[in-house]
């Protein structure tokens, strides 16, 4: 790992995506709750759809889109308030359809949070087209809202870490971590089926692989407890054949996923992994991602 100088990352403004549904509204408090922790300000963005919308709808349909979606971000900002007083709360409709209103709201340094479930009874599409879309392209962090409404916090974060080039972003878990006051707990899982049939194969090479990425993992906590000294830090190395499955299980004991995503190259096929995509379906808590291209303002400045 080079030893280049770091600093913590400053968490940014919190837009959330208001859309009607009970998801959605789930989404704009845990935001809220979210924003408080962070002492920045929450934006609520309802995405109308108007542009694309004027290309076939009447003048009067246009104004009921608007009248309805004002309506809906002020009870939603009357929730919030109801909830957190004190927090300074904006609204706003945009005119986008919802990935690219909530892109551009969001701007370079904000956080991104949407539910896992849209309006109507096709849960899966309607994510597919607003929620993945979102972390998918996005340049911020985006959190997807998951698990049960009520759930008890654990008290910990959880970052899925693959080697020492998640540093950048596995520093923005451990805000996330610091700003709850909650341990981090870093969790690497080793798939020995990635290796099989390459010419890395042999059992002593594949040994000395694993010992490679449990001296990795634990550099990087190493790396982490300089930056947040009172920040209580733990790794773990889990060996098995499927990365998507172990990480849903470490679900069920934490308050938020954190993971980076690549961009494929060339930016050709689909920008959200295997892992990440399934996460967001089947995680029992919030999972964030958080994109390669992101800087964070301590590191724009």
């Amino acid at each position: 790992m080079n030893s280049e100088i770091l600093a913590r990352p400053e968490l940014g403004d919190v837009v959330v995506g208001v859309d009607g549904s009970p998801s959605g509204r789930t989404a704009a408090l845990w935001a809220a709750a979210e924003a408080d922790r962070r002492g920045r300000p929450l934006r609520l963005v309802h995405a109308a759809d108007t542009d694309r919308r004027a290309l076939f709808a009447n003048a009067e349909t246009l104004q009921a889109v608007r009248e309805a979606g004002r309506d809906l971000l002020t009870r939603t900002l009357n929730a919030v308030h109801d909830r957190f007083p004190d927090l300074p709360v904006t609204k706003e409709l945009s005119r986008q359809e919802p990935v690219a209103g909530l892109r551009a709201a969001a701007g370079h340094r904000a956080t991104i949070v949407v539910g896992n479930r849209g309006l109507g009874g096709f849960s899966a599409l309607m994510l597919g087209s607003v929620g993945l879309g979102v972390a998918a392209r996005a340049e911020v962090p985006v959190i997807v809202v998951r698990g049960e409404r009520e759930r008890p916090g654990t008290g910990s974060v959880t970052a899925a870490v693959h080697d020492t080039a998640d540093l950048e972003w596995l520093l923005l878990a451990a805000a996330e971590a610091d700003a709850r006051k909650a341990a981090l707990r870093l969790v690497s899982v080793w798939n020995v089926l990635t290796h099989v049939g390459s010419v890395a194969s042999m059992l002593d090479d594949l040994d000395g692989i694993a010992r490679q990425r449990v001296h990795e993992v634990k550099e990087l906590a190493d790396r982490v407890r300089e930056l947040y000294p009172h920040l209580i830090v733990g790794h773990h190395v889990e060996p098995g054949t499927s990365t998507a499955g172990i990480l849903i299980e470490a679900s069920v004991r934490t308050d938020l996923l954190v993971m980076g995503h690549d961009r494929p190259p060339l930016g050709v096929g689909p920008t959200l992994g295997h892992v990440a995509h399934t996460l967001i379906h089947h995680a029992h808590c919030p999972v964030e991602i958080v994109p390669p291209s992101f800087k964070t303002a301590n590191e724009e400045t």
